[in-house]
C-alpha cells in the first residue's frame, strides 16, 4: 500500500516457500495473524500450535463409549467440553473472517477483515454481541446458532482477539481474574492442552508430516434435541458396545475385510431383498429394431448409389462430376461415423426412496451419503454478471442434500473485487433464502427464476404462512438485486475516495518535509475493499501485481463448515418468518482466485478447474465433484441425489462421471439457431449411454474425484486388442510416447503402494495434505458393501462421523496449492485433472477417462436438473460453435485422437470420439457442395449426364430411408420434428462458416504454432427491457458471415441465370434446370434462418450486408460474362478491338 510505511499491515505473513520446493522438502512455513480494530488497536495473533486437543493417539474412526442419557441420567455439566469448544470456535472465526492471499515467492497473508461488504447486511458469520474489553469493538465468539459462547463461568463477553491476548497473558479471565478452565486433554502428551498462541507461528506441514489435526472431542450427540425431548434412536449409533449392533452402526473390527466384499456391514435381513438404486431401461423393440434395420438398408443403398456414381461419370462436365462424387463419398463416411454409435440407445431410472433407505434410514442420525464439492467458475464480471453467478450460488446452497456433506467453491479467474463482494452479498442473503426454500419446498431454488415463474405461487403449498413468507423474501431479494447491481458504482466511489485520501496524505507529507512540488503527486489508483485495505486481486486500473494476468492468490471461506447436528432457527427480528422447525445451517462457501503471473501459461479454464480440485481436496475433500458454469443453476433440487444413485449403485465404482443434459432458458420460441441442441443432448448422448457413456460437455457433470486423479477403474482387465498390437508393430516408438502421455495411475494391482502419500507427491506436487487426501477420497467414494456383487465397497455407517474442523493450517495450505508454480514438474494437466492443450478441455478430459476403461452415465431427470443461458445472437452463436470446432481440430491432430486410443476404449465409443475430431473437416466438402447447384445452373450441366432412372431410384431410396430414420430417431429420443429441422438448418449454417474457420485456425496452430484466442460468450441480459429477445435481432458483423452470404447470392443469381437461359434457348433442357434449381432451393432453405438473422428488426440491416451482396452480384455477373459471353457482344468486341478478358 502507499501508506504501508506509516500504517502497519493488517495481514499475516508466511515464510516464502521458494521455487525450489518442487525438488526437495519444503521448509516449514508459518502463518501469522494480526488485526486492526476500528479503534486503531492492533492485536497480534501469532500461534505455533492451534491444535485444540493435541495429537490424539487413537484412531479418529473409533467411538468412545458413553453412558447414554436416559430420563433419569441427564448430563449435568458440560463445562469442560464447552471450554474446549470455545477455543475451537475462536479458530473457526479466524478462518471464516480472514481473506487468505499468497503466491509464488511471496508470503501468505491472512487478512482478518472487520467487514466484507458495506451497509447493514453482513454475512451470518459476522453477527453477535460486542466485546466487553475497553477500546475493542470485536464480535464475541459465537456458536453455530449465533449465541454467545462464554469461555469463563463469570460470563464475561470477550472476542476472539482479546481471548488470544488473555491466553498469551497466562490464561487469566479479564472479568473475574481467574484462570480459564481447559478441556479434556491428554496428560501424557506434552504438546496437548490449551493452545499456546504466544509460542509463535503455526507451521505448515512439511512433506511427510501430517497436515490435519484430530479435532477436540465433540460435544456428545447424546444430548436432548431442540425440543428438549429425549431421542432414544440416537443411542444405538452413539454408544458402541452398549446396546449391541444394528443397521445404524456395525463394529469395524467385525467387518471381515473392510472395504472389500460384502462383509463390511450388518448381515442382510432375510425378509428384505437387496434393492438397486438405478435400473437400465432398454428401448422398445418396436422402435429400435426397425431403426437398426433402416440403418442397414440405407448403408446398402449408399454403397450401391456411390458405386453407380463412380461408374457413370458425366463426360460433358468431368470437373462437376468429380467434385460432386468426392463430396458425396465424404458425406457417406461422415454419416457412418455419426450414425453407427446411435445403434444402442437406452433410458435409465433412479429410485430416490431406496437411496434414502440405505444412506439415511430413520433413527440413524447423520447421513451416510458421501460429500460433494460443487465448482462454479467465472472469469469476467462484465460478460458474466455477478447477479447471475450469485443466483447460481444460492441455488447450490439450497440444494436438497445433507448440509454438512456439501461445499461450494467459486473460482473467479479474473480476480475482481466485484465478484468477491457479490459472493459476500449472496452469502448474506442465503441465510434467509435457504431456510425459506427448505420450509416451503421451493422449486426452482434460483430466486430470480422462482420469482419470474408465471402462475399461482401457492399451488401445492400447505403452510398458511407461505404468502407472508414469500412476500418478505421477495422484498429482501429485490433489495439484494439493488445492492448487487450497485456494487460497481459503490466500489468505484469507495476507491476514488480512498485514493484521494492517499493523495492528500502524500501531499501533506511532502509539505511537512519541505520538499518542492515539481510534478503532480502520483498515487497508484488502487481498488479498495470495504474494510479500508487494498484488494489483493485485479484492480480497475492495472498496476504491478494487480493486473488481470498478474495478481496473488486470494481465498476466502465466506461460510464456514456447518456443524454435524441440525440447527433450528428462530423468529427473525421483525417476527415475519418463523424458522423454528427448519434447519438453518448453510453449506460451506469458498471464494477462490488462483495466482496469475506474467510468463506463466495458466491454461485458461482447465487450469482454473485444477486449482479448484487441489484447494477443495485440502479443505473439504468431497469424493465427488459437481462442475457448473456460472450461468447454470440447479433447477431440480434432487438432481444431485439422482446422480448419486448411479455412483453408489452396484458397479458404480467403475463410473467416472454422470453427465446431465444441458437445458437453456431465454431461447426464442422458434429456436432459430438451434440453441437447445436437443438432437445432440437427447439423441447422440442418450445413444452413447448404451455404449461406454456420454462425452463430457463442460458443465452439469458429477465427477468421481478419484477418476479425475488419473487412476484406473478397479479390476480393469489388462488385454491388448488387434489395433494396439498392430500399432506397436508398425510404430513402436510412437506407441511408447502415446502410452507415456495417456497412461493412468494404477490402483488395482498394488493399491497400498500407489496411494502412498510420498509416492503420490511426485505426481500431485509437494503438498502432503493433497497427497494424503487421495486415499481418503477413494474410500469415501465407494458404494456400500451390502451386496456380494459389490467387490469394492465400504462398510455402512463409515461416513456418519462429523467433518474435521476447518483450521488456518488447511486454508494456508490451500492457498499454496493454487499458486502458479505449484504445477511445475507435476502431472497436473497431462494425466491428472482437466487436461491441457485444447480449448475443448472438457471433451479431452472425458476421453482420457474412457480411454482408461472408466464408464460414464447419462442422467435425464423428469424435471430438468440444471438450466442455463445460451447466446441467441447469430454472431455470438457462431463464435461459440467456432470455439468448439477449433477444439475438435486440435483433438484430431493431437495424441488424443481416438485412433490412438487404448484397447479399453470400446469400438462404438472410439467411432464417436473419432467423429468428434473429424466433423469440422466436413465443412470443406459442404462448402463445395453448396456451390455445385449454382455451377450446374451457370454451366448448363448437371452432376450426372442425364437423369437416369437408376439415379432417381437410388436418390429416392436414400431420401425415404433418411426420412424414416429421422422419424424413428425423433420417436426414441423425444426430439420434435421442428427441433430436428432447426438442427439440420444450423448444421449447414455453421458448417459453411464457423467449422470452416475452425479448420483454418486449427491447421495454423498445428503447422505454424499460431495460437488463437477466444473471448467469453456474453451472458448479460438484453438492454431492451421490453423485449427479452432483443439480442436475437441485434446484428453484429463478423467475417464468419462471408461464406454463407456468398452461397446465398451465388445460388439466387444462378437460379435466375439458369431460368433465363432455358427460356431463351432454342432447345430448352428443363431436366437440367430442375435438377440444379431443386438443389439450389435446398441450400437456400437451410440458410433461411441465417438470412432472417441478417435482416435484424425493423429494417436495421447493417450496410455491410448490402455492400457484400452487391459486390458478390457484380463479381458473379462479370465472371459469367467472361466464361460464356453473348455472341453479339463477342462480335461487337472484335469489331471495336476490345475483348473482355
Amino acid at each position: 500500500m502507499a501508506s504501508q510505511g506509516q500504517n502497519p499491515s493488517k495481514t499475516a505473513l508466511r515464510a516464502p516457500g521458494g521455487s525450489g520446493a518442487q525438488s526437495g522438502a519444503r521448509a516449514a512455513q508459518a502463518v501469522k495473524f494480526a488485526r486492526r480494530t476500528s479503534s486503531g488497536r492492533y492485536v497480534s495473533m501469532s500461534r505455533e500450535d492451534m491444535d485444540m486437543s493435541g495429537d490424539m493417539s487413537g484412531d479418529y474412526m473409533n467411538y468412545t463409549v458413553h453412558i447414554p442419557p436416559t430420563p433419569d441420567n441427564q448430563p449435568m455439566d458440560d463445562a469442560m467440553d464447552e471450554a474446549a469448544s470455545v477455543a475451537m470456535k475462536a479458530e473457526e472465526q479466524y478462518v471464516s473472517n480472514s481473506l487468505f492471499t499468497g503466491g509464488f515467492n511471496s508470503v501468505t497473508r491472512a487478512h482478518l477483515m472487520d467487514k466484507v461488504i458495506e451497509g447493514g447486511h453482513p454475512p451470518p458469520s459476522f453477527h453477535g454481541s460486542s466485546c466487553a474489553m475497553p477500546a475493542c469493538d470485536g464480535k464475541v465468539i459465537a456458536d453455530d446458532n449465533g449465541d454467545d459462547l462464554d469461555p469463563c463461568e463469570c460470563r464475561f463477553k470477550i472476542c476472539g482477539e482479546c481471548y488470544v491476548d488473555a491466553q498469551k497473558s497466562g490464561g487469566i479471565c479479564p472479568g473475574c481474574k481467574e484462570p480459564y478452565r481447559g478441556g479434556d486433554y491428554d496428560d501424557d502428551d506434552d504438546s496437548a492442552g490449551p493452545p499456546d498462541f504466544a509460542a509463535g507461528a503455526l507451521p505448515l506441514p512439511a512433506p511427510g508430516k501430517s497436515d490435519r489435526r484430530v479435532s477436540v472431542p465433540q460435544k456428545s450427540l447424546l444430548m436432548r434435541g431442540q425440543t428438549g425431548e429425549l431421542d432414544p434412536n440416537r443411542w444405538l449409533f452413539e454408544t458402541k458396545g452398549t446396546y449391541g449392533y444394528g443397521s445404524a452402526f456395525w463394529d469395524k473390527e467385525d467387518a471381515g475385510g473392510g472395504g472389500g466384499g460384502g462383509g463390511g456391514g450388518p448381515p442382510l435381513a432375510g425378509d428384505e431383498s437387496w434393492k438397486p438404486l438405478s435400473r437400465r431401461i432398454p428401448m422398445p423393440a418396436a422402435i429400435i429394431s426397425p431403426y437398426r434395420l433402416l440403418v442397414v438398408l440405407r448403408l446398402v443403398a449408399l454403397a450401391f448409389f456411390l458405386q453407380w456414381r463412380v461408374r457413370h461419370p458425366n463426360e460433358e462436365a468431368m470437373w462437376l462430376w468429380g467434385m460432386s462424387t468426392v463430396c458425396e463419398l465424404w458425406f457417406a463416411f461422415s454419416w457412418i461415423l455419426d450414425q453407427i454409435p446411435k445403434l444402442c440407445p437406452i433410458n435409465r431410472a433412479t429410485d430416490l426412496a431406496v437411496l434414502q433407505e440405505k444412506f439415511e434410514p430413520a433413527g440413524c442420525g447423520r447421513s451416510d451419503l458421501p460429500g460433494i464439492d460443487v465448482f462454479v467458475s467465472t472469469a469476467d464480471p462484465e460478460k458474466e454478471p455477478p447477479l447471475v453467478t450469485a443466483n447460481t450460488i444460492l441455488s447450490i446452497l439450497a440444494v436438497d442434500y445433507p448440509v454438512e456433506k456439501l461445499a461450494c467453491y467459486v473460482s473467479d479467474d479474473g480476480g475482481a473485487l466485484l465478484s468477491f463482494e457479490a459472493m459476500a452479498e449472496a452469502a448474506s442473503f442465503a441465510a434467509l433464502w435457504v431456510p425459506f426454500c427448505r420450509k416451503h419446498d421451493i422449486e426452482p431454488r434460483n430466486p430470480d427464476s422462482y420469482f419470474a415463474v408465471k402462475g399461482d405461487p401457492t399451488k401445492n403449498k400447505r403452510r398458511q404462512d407461505f404468502v407472508r413468507d414469500r412476500r418478505r423474501v421477495k422484498r429482501e431479494y429485490d433489495e439484494f438485486k439493488v445492492r448487487i447491481n450497485g456494487l460497481p458504482d459503490s466500489i468505484r466511489r469507495r476507491s476514488d475516495a480512498f485514493n484521494a485520501r492517499e493523495e492528500m496524505k502524500m501531499l501533506k507529507r511532502m509539505r511537512e518535509s519541505g520538499g518542492e512540488m515539481i510534478e503532480p503527486v502520483k498515487v497508484a489508483k488502487a481498488t479498495w475493499m470495504a474494510d479500508g485495505t487494498h484488494w489483493p486481486g485485479t484492480w480497475a486500473v492495472a498496476a504491478p501485481d494487480h493486473g488481470r494476468g498478474d495478481h496473488a492468490s486470494v481465498l476466502q471461506v465466506m461460510l464456514r463448515p456447518p456443524p454435524a447436528e441440525p440447527v433450528r432457527g428462530l423468529l427473525d427480528d421483525d417476527g415475519a418468518i418463523d424458522f423454528s422447525d427448519v434447519d438453518v445451517r448453510l453449506p460451506m462457501l469458498v471464494y477462490m482466485s488462483r495466482e496469475k503471473r506474467r510468463g506463466y501459461d495458466h491454461n485458461k479454464k482447465a487450469g482454473a478447474m485444477n486449482a479448484l480440485v487441489r484447494a477443495s481436496a485440502v479443505l473439504s475433500n468431497g469424493p465427488f465433484i459437481l462442475n457448473l458454469d456460472c450461468d447454470h443453476y440447479i433447477y431440480n433440487s434432487l438432481a444431485i441425489r439422482e446422480g448419486m444413485c448411479f455412483m453408489l449403485d452396484r458397479d458404480g465404482e467403475r463410473i467416472c462421471y454422470i453427465q446431465f443434459p444441458q437445458r437453456f432458458e431465454g431461447i426464442d420460441p422458434s429456436d432459430r439457431y438451434a440453441n437447445h441442441n436437443t438432437v445432440f443432448f437427447d439423441g447422440n448422448m442418450r445413444a452413447l449411454d448404451g455404449v461406454q457413456g456420454p462425452v463430457y460437455v463442460g458443465t452439469g457433470c458429477l465427477f468421481r474425484r478419484f477418476a479425475l486423479y488419473g487412476f484406473d477403474p478397479p479390476k480393469t482387465a489388462e488385454r491388448e486388442s488387434w489395433l494396439k498390437r498392430g500399432r506397436k508393430k508398425k510404430d513402436g516408438g510412437a506407441a511408447k510416447d502415446v502410452e507415456a502421455e495417456t497412461r493412468a495411475l494404477r490402483s488395482d494391482d498394488d493399491e497400498d503402494d500407489e496411494l502412498d502419500a510420498a509416492r503420490l507427491q511426485k505426481s500431485f506436487g509437494n503438498s502432503t495434505a493433497l497427497a494424503k487426501s487421495v486415499a481418503i477420497a477413494e474410500f469415501q467414494g465407494r458404494p456400500l458393501a451390502d451386496h456380494p456383487g459389490i467387490k469394492h465397497g465400504r462398510p455402512p455407517g463409515a461416513l456418519r462421523l462429523p467433518r474435521e474442523p476447518l483450521d488456518s493450517t488447511a486454508v494456508a495450505e490451500s492457498v499454496s496449492v493454487i499458486s502458479c508454480w505449484y504445477e511445475d514438474k507435476t502431472e497436473w494437466g497431462t494425466r491428472i485433472g482437466w487436461i491441457y492443450g485444447s480449448v475443448t478441455e472438457d471433451v479431452v478430459t472425458g476421453y482420457r477417462m474412457h480411454n482408461r476403461g472408466w464408464h460414464s452415465v447419462y442422467c435425464i431427470t423428469k424435471r430438468d436438473a440444471f438450466r442455463g443461458s445460451a447466446p441467441i445472437n447469430l454472431t455470438d452463436r457462431l463464435h461459440q460453435v467456432l470455439r468448439w470446432a477449433t477444439g475438435s481440430v486440435e483433438i484430431f491432430f493431437s495424441r488424443n485422437n481416438a485412433l490412438l486410443g487404448s484397447s479399453k476404449l470400446k469400438l462404438l465409443q472410439r467411432i464417436a470420439y473419432l467423429n468428434v475430431g473429424i466433423y469440422p473437416f466436413t465443412s470443406v466438402f459442404l462448402l463445395t457442395y453448396c456451390f455445385i447447384p449454382a455451377l450446374s445452373l451457370f454451366s448448363g450441366h448437371f452432376i450426372v449426364q442425364s437423369l437416369d432412372v437408376a439415379f432417381l431410384v437410388y436418390l429416392l431410396i436414400i431420401t425415404i430411408t433418411l426420412t424414416a430414420l429421422a422419424l424413428l430417431e425423433v420417436k426414441w429420443s423425444g426430439v420434435g420434428l421442428e427441433e430436428w429441422w432447426r438442427n439440420e438448418q444450423f448444421w449447414l449454417i455453421s458448417g459453411t462458416s464457423a467449422h470452416l474457420a475452425a479448420v483454418v485456425q486449427g491447421l495454423l496452430k498445428v503447422m505454424a504454432g499460431i495460437e488463437i484466442s477466444f473471448t467469453l460468450t456474453s451472458k448479460s441480459a438484453a438492454e431492451d427491457n421490453e423485449d427479452m429477445y432483443a439480442e436475437l435481432y441485434l446484428v453484429k458483423w463478423t467475417s464468419l458471415m462471408i461464406p454463407p452470404i456468398t452461397i446465398m447470392m451465388v445460388n439466387i443469381i444462378a437460379i435466375a441465370v439458369g431460368f433465363s437461359r432455358t427460356i431463351n434457348s432454342e432447345t430448352p433442357q428443363w431436366s437440367k434446370l430442375m435438377g440444379g434449381a431443386f438443389f439450389s432451393f435446398w441450400v437456400l432453405a437451410h440458410l433461411y434462418p441465417f438470412a432472417k438473422g441478417l435482416m435484424g428488426r425493423r429494417g436495421k440491416t447493417p450496410t455491410i450486408v448490402f455492400v457484400w451482396s452487391g459486390l458478390m452480384a457484380i463479381t458473379i455477373s462479370l465472371l459469367w460474362i467472361a466464361i460464356n459471353p453473348h455472341k453479339g457482344s463477342a462480335a461487337h468486341a472484335a469489331g471495336t478491338g476490345f475483348q473482355f478478358p
